[in-house]
């Protein structure tokens, strides 16, 4: 994920708020284990260092290769963890400003599909099997909506419910503030930060997510390339769009956020309706595209939104019972 990870949280004390997120931030790196492919130790990439044979699949690894393979299966192959190949082939691209050649990403496609990759079993007992060698799984678009939600869960377990955690764009929402219908959370409205007035969204007991190519793009003779891939082709997306999804967790919100960004405003609407979800697309021309229904609790207010990450050295004023603490770890390197 390679992201700061917030979490503001209302505790009866600081002591129980802190000791809430240590385990929070424990389940991250937990994660970070099995889901990361910048890790060479993580469980995906010494799994695809093994292909042709069966591999027991921890929980966390099921439960993300499940989902993605339901929103993989429902946008028609837009979304799709297995470009593990050409995510670093654009990501060295990024690096050196060169673009893959044809050849390059041929064959990076060659070991990509999830028709390579395997699974069988149910429940506790899933085994999943890399047919092809060379293969790898990417999750940067699935991973840290499932962080969040971990770590929210995590947090809801230790008795604190009212929190929100965020990793980068991704948000899984727990109960409101005290007093309050639901947690106030901006999002953007134009393709450029500050382009337009962020709109307020209140929100409860969901997951968020927002997509785009706003930081991660490479320009080479003056084409811009997102380091959104469309799975169709093995390139980055050369179409401008911006994407905010809400779901029912934060998981299936980055999912969904990053498929829409691939099928665009015209073709995402029975993906999101399949999954109850709503996005807001802003589309190259800078116009704003909603699509699924807001459902109640996603009311619109005025304003701007009360998560602001914490530097990491700052110190933390004594715990109001009416204010949140807000505990960053900027140290958080989780590459999902």
């Amino acid at each position: 994920m390679g992201v700061a990870a917030t979490i503001t949280l209302y505790a009866p004390s600081e002591a129980i708020a802190r000791a809430a997120a240590t385990a929070a931030f424990a389940r991250l790196d937990e994660i970070e284990a099995s889901l990361s492919d910048y890790r060479s130790d993580s469980e995906i990439v010494r799994l695809a260092a093994k292909p042709g044979r069966w591999h027991p699949a921890s929980r966390d690894l099921t439960a993300v290769l499940l989902r993605a393979r339901e929103v993989g299966a429902a946008s028609g192959g837009a979304f799709d963890v297995t470009l593990g190949p050409l995510t670093r082939l654009w990501r060295d691209a990024r690096r050196t400003g060169r673009l893959p050649t044809l050849e390059a990403i041929a064959d990076a496609r060659q070991r990509s599909g999830a028709e390579h990759l395997l699974l069988r079993g149910s429940g506790e007992r899933v085994e999943i099997q890399f047919t092809r060698a060379g293969m790898g799984l990417d999750f940067g678009g699935i991973g840290k909506g499932y962080g969040a939600d971990e770590a929210l869960r995590t947090l809801v377990a230790m008795g604190v419910p009212r929190a929100i955690v965020a990793l980068a764009g991704d948000l899984a929402i727990g109960d409101p503030p005290p007093g309050a219908m639901g947690w106030q959370v901006a999002i953007e409205s134009g393709l450029e930060r500050g382009a337009a007035a962020p709109e307020t969204l209140l929100l409860a007991h969901c997951g968020v997510s927002t997509s785009g190519d706003l930081e991660q793009f490479i320009e080479i003779d003056g084409v811009r390339y997102s380091h959104l891939l469309d799975p169709a082709t093995g390139v980055g997306l050369v179409v401008r769009i911006a994407v905010t999804t809400i779901a029912a967790d934060a998981t299936t919100a980055d999912a969904l956020a990053s498929a829409t960004s691939v099928l665009g405003a015209a073709r995402a609407g029975p993906l999101l309706a399949q999954f109850g979800g709503w996005a807001r697309v802003i589309d190259s021309a800078g116009r704003a595209i909603e699509l699924g229904e807001r459902s109640e609790g996603r009311g619109v207010m005025n304003g701007s939104a009360v998560m602001d990450l914490l530097d990491p050295l700052d110190p933390l004023d004594p715990l109001d019972p009416l204010d949140p603490l807000d505990i960053t770890d900027s140290a958080r390197s989780t590459s999902a």
